[in-house]
């Protein structure tokens, strides 16, 4: 349906203010080379997103803290969003270390952080997120042995190893197309496979449809993914029907478990926020991206109503 936009705003101030919306949603400021960056109307040489802002600005509708821009004129923002920054430093460092450690479980294909450190940001009581890729027909046994080890040797603690996300590598198109997920996937930041991120970047070319200016992140310091010799030993071993059924009971058990505890969500709500296939296994108990899209739309309409 088309938009129906405020006649005091123009497209460029519109687009300008979707991108401001939905990290405000977190309370995060943009510099301007961000708000650029997830711009999604057509930047040009006039600079029309600066022309934007300051019209904006002038508008009462954006405000300028140091070096970012918001929605709100708290300072205090600014200051959150430095010390975040600062924070995030360490813990991507250690970050980059664990990936290399989970790329050397059997059947993982690729590593990538994900959720707010991807984005330079960690906060006091953030975790590390992982977006992982495995091996088609052993995505659950990969998962199940990435839990157990987080359980036994790491008590359960999601801090510094939250997996939550997993795809095989025949099917890295994701399938949800939104704001939401095209942010996620041009900020994840790959640590394990250079070879299987450059697949996934051609897969979801759709991104392109938000965010035209964004370039997906890099690190030159991706190792290959060529696995080691226990990895492969262990992939021997678990491989043909001995894996394809230890495979399937690891999706049935935890696809049992995940009902019983999470009896109330309606099916609909189930299958978004612990969406549950041979190929993709998502862990997402607080439903984030639907109350988060449903939150973005209330805000923009709130600018758009003529």
């Amino acid at each position: 349906m088309e938009e129906q936009v405020n006649s005091a705003l123009n497209n460029d101030e519109v687009e300008v203010l979707k991108t401001l919306t939905y990290f405000d949603i977190f309370s995060y400021p943009l510099t301007s080379k961000e708000i650029k960056d997830f711009f999604g109307g057509v930047e040009n040489n006039n600079g029309n997103v600066d022309v934007a802002l300051d019209s904006l600005s002038k508008k009462k509708l954006v405000f300028q803290l140091d070096n970012f821009y918001s929605l709100k004129a708290d300072k205090n923002l600014s200051a959150k969003r430095s010390k975040g920054n600062k924070l995030a430093e360490p813990y991507l460092k250690k970050a980059k270390k664990i990936s290399k450690f989970i790329g050397a479980f059997p059947f993982v294909r690729g590593v990538f952080i994900s959720g707010s450190l991807s984005k330079g940001y960690m906060g006091d009581d953030a975790d590390i997120d992982y977006f992982i890729i495995t091996k088609p027909n052993r995505l659950w046994l990969a998962r199940t042995l990435l839990i157990l080890y987080k359980k036994v040797f790491l008590l359960n603690s999601r801090k510094y190893f939250c997996v939550n996300y997993f795809i095989d590598e025949n099917n890295l198109k994701i399938e949800e197309k939104n704001r939401f997920t095209a942010t996620e996937l041009v900020t994840l930041i790959p640590t394990y496979n250079a070879n299987i991120f450059e697949r996934l970047k051609q897969q979801n070319q759709w991104v392109k449809n938000y965010f035209p200016h964004h370039q997906w992140n890099s690190n030159p310091e991706t190792p290959s993914g060529k696995p080691k010799l226990l990895k492969r030993l262990l992939e021997f071993l678990l491989g043909g029907t001995i894996g394809n059924w230890l495979d399937r009971a690891a999706m049935k058990v935890t696809l049992i478990f995940w009902k019983r505890k999470f009896e109330h969500f309606t099916d609909e709500q189930f299958d978004l926020a612990l969406k549950s296939r041979n190929y993709v296994s998502k862990h997402h108990p607080q439903n984030f991206q639907s109350q988060f899209l449903l939150k973005f739309e209330e805000k923009i309409n709130s600018f758009l109503k003529p």
